[in-house]
């Protein structure tokens, strides 16, 4: 009886530890005004982007979007060059960051 109840211990400890390790990835994309509305709401973190977010995360392979925001240039130190985007006068192209996890 003891070696089962160590055995459902050390059970549910590793069940517990594998999901606190869940892989999680930061994703940057460009928030494009298409004409569908969908990128004020990546933006503003709104509820009509949960969709696009996790639509956006299993195309990726992953099961669900923890979180998505517009992100600032000056935030995205090295991965984007500062001539890189579609810019129009003084109006460039935003950026929106998912956080997807497996």
């Amino acid at each position: 009886m003891r070696f089962v109840l160590a055995s459902v211990t050390v059970l549910v400890a590793l069940m517990s530890a594998t999901s606190a390790f869940a892989e999680k990835r930061m994703f940057i994309i460009a928030n494009n005004a298409d004409g569908y509305g969908v990128d004020r709401c990546l933006a503003a973190g709104d509820k009509c982007g949960a969709a696009v977010a996790a639509a956006y995360c299993r195309s990726r392979e992953f099961s669900q979007a923890l979180s998505f925001r517009k992100v600032d240039r000056d935030d995205i130190t090295g991965s984007i060059p500062a001539s890189a985007g579609n810019c129009k006068g003084a109006a460039c192209d935003e950026f929106v960051a998912i956080e997807c996890t497996r």
